[in-house]
């Protein structure tokens, strides 16, 4: 990844340095934001494991009327200051959002004003890390992540699912 992309926001290299060789202890969070109309009702779901894979927390919220652009951007958010906050230098972000990953990457511009104030807030808690890695899965990848997002939005919309 060059560092002077001219489509990028400046210096990837400095968030994603050391990705070939991930700490011994990291976490795994993978992220969803949806929202019913796009926009419309939207939550966010976020399954978080240790590096062996097992299950330490679960995050969703209901957001009121947003994007599902703005939704995604709220779920990396919570998993970053999940880690920040529970002491946690080192994490690895698996999100089906092509858009959210590029951008977060410095690939893509973040055009949206809204959009750009949570990228800022994602890039400063990024840079409270050691180490940071960000991947884009297919939908199918992310199914817990999609659920609780899911489950955000029945909840908010005063829908109960089994």
């Amino acid at each position: 990844m060059s560092p002077k992309s001219s489509r990028g926001l400046g210096a990837p290299e400095i968030l994603f340095s050391g990705l070939e060789n991930p700490p011994h202890n990291y976490l795994v969070a993978y992220t969803d934001g949806g929202a019913r109309g796009n926009p419309g009702p939207a939550g966010y779901g976020v399954l978080i494991r240790d590096e062996s894979g097992r299950d330490i927390g679960k995050l969703s919220e209901y957001l009121g009327h947003q994007t599902n652009n703005f939704a995604e951007y709220q779920a990396l958010i919570a998993a970053l200051e999940y880690a920040v906050e529970h002491g946690h230098r080192a994490l690895k972000v698996v999100s089906d959002s092509e858009l959210l990953v590029q951008q977060i990457r410095g690939i893509y511009k973040v055009k949206n004003a809204t959009l750009q104030h949570l990228h800022a807030r994602a890039r400063q808690l990024i840079r409270r890390l050691d180490w940071f890695s960000i991947e884009h899965v297919l939908r199918g990848k992310n199914r817990e992540a999609d659920r609780l997002a899911n489950a955000a939005m029945d909840k908010g919309m005063g829908h109960h699912r089994s």
